[in-house]
């Protein structure tokens, strides 16, 4: 089967300011913590579920051995191999 492949990057870079007399791990990257625990997976909640409302399109994360804390891939595919089902949707 033949089969073509494009790369789209949305990449998300984590910032922290600090006051100047910060001797840095006091608070332990909490700021991490929240990303992880609620930022990060209501992000790909709404990612998968705005991509639900494409037919003919489906999604699936695909680990390449990055860590998930570092890297989350999500494949977007369509299949134009199998005949397309009758509708009546215009």
């Amino acid at each position: 089967m033949y089969q073509e492949e494009k790369t789209f990057t949305l990449r998300f870079t984590l910032e922290a300011a600090f006051p100047g007399d910060y001797a840095g791990d006091e608070d332990e990257q909490a700021w991490v913590r929240e990303w992880e625990a609620r930022i990060k997976p209501q992000l790909i909640k709404s990612v998968f579920e705005s991509l639900r409302r494409h037919d003919g399109w489906t999604s699936h994360i695909r680990n390449r051995g990055v860590s998930p804390d570092n890297e989350i891939e999500i494949v977007l595919a369509k299949d134009f191999s199998q005949p397309l089902p009758f509708t009546l949707k215009r």
